[in-house]
């Protein structure tokens, strides 16, 4: 049986990377049929990705059979994967993000979770010397993953490990890192043909607060304005959405990569609590700016407070 090899639902670079890494070395090297799936249209730096590196487009599905044979990479979450994903045969799990609990298997398996800033590093480690033998759209897909994870290394979570694989891989590719990820992030920043309820789902991720459920969604960009000049249109959808997501409220941080800070939409008390008490933030309007702040994963998640 051919292994399913997917991240997380609304894929970004690198759980559209990941998956298609990971599915190559299981069926080159470990010799074990494994395909590279996505839960999701992947995001437009992610699209970009695939066909600068002529990569295919993996499948995209919606659950899962029982007993497939599953290898879930960059989440843990069970919130972020498919309903039926307890009923799947998961082989493995590779990631980057905290222990969420949660996912049942059928024996014991084999669990990888670093604090790197990528998943596509902590691969590199597992593969060994296996490494060296990634064909040059293998490389490509894991240094784009690294390179959109860390923000270009902008971000707090990026390790010495992940620039200097993303160095080595830059430098046996022939890539300038300063003008592959410009583009990758003017990709990224391209969000003109997306609804409004799409923009609000495209990079988001559960949360509990309380008694609160959040939908916490993050829009990295080099080009915030054109988020932001829509930003009554995106609070005007935020009730509809989270209705449907079975939430209490989306959370939209635009983030600016160049600045390197943070704008909250702020549509009413519930945000403007959760902004104050969060990040002691002073909140007189529908927005709010917060210096420093660019990673979901480190800064915003861990400090959510109501």
């Amino acid at each position: 049986m051919t292994i399913k090899v997917f991240g997380h639902k609304s894929p970004d670079t690198d759980s559209t990377g990941s998956p298609i890494i990971w599915a190559w070395y299981l069926s080159e090297h470990r010799k074990q049929p494994a395909e590279a799936f996505l839960l999701g249209e992947p995001n437009t730096e992610a699209a970009f990705v695939l066909k600068k590196w002529d990569l295919p487009k993996p499948q995209i599905i919606d659950t899962v059979a029982p007993g497939d044979k599953v290898v879930i990479v960059d989440t843990n979450n069970p919130a972020e994967l498919p309903e039926a994903i307890n009923e799947a045969d998961i082989l493995q799990i590779i990631d980057h993000h905290k222990l969420v609990g949660g996912l049942e298997t059928k024996g014991p398996i084999d669990v990888t979770i670093k604090p790197l800033a990528c998943t596509a590093t902590v691969m590199h480690n597992l593969m060994g010397p296996h490494a060296a033998k990634m064909s040059r759209g293998i490389k490509g897909a894991m240094l784009s993953c690294i390179l959109s994870d860390t923000l270009e290394f902008r971000s707090p979570t990026t390790t010495d490990q992940d620039r200097k694989l993303a160095e080595e891989l830059a430098a046996d590719l022939g890539i300038e890192i300063p003008a592959y990820a410009a583009e990758m992030f003017a990709a990224k920043s391209d969000v003109g043909a997306f609804s409004d309820a799409e923009l609000l789902r495209m990079d988001s991720k559960e949360f509990s607060i309380g008694d609160k459920t959040l939908r916490v969604s993050v829009l990295e960009t080099t080009a915030p304005q054109m988020v932001l000049d829509r930003k009554d249109a995106l609070m005007a959808a935020m009730p509809g959405v989270a209705q449907e997501d079975g939430a209490d409220q989306v959370l939209l941080f635009v983030v600016d990569i160049l600045n390197e800070e943070a704008t909250l939409l702020v549509p009413n008390d519930l945000v403007k609590t959760i902004a104050e008490k969060s990040f002691g933030a002073t909140v007189s309007g529908d927005t709010v700016v917060l210096p420093g702040i660019m990673s979901r994963k480190k800064q915003i998640i861990p400090n959510l407070k109501l």
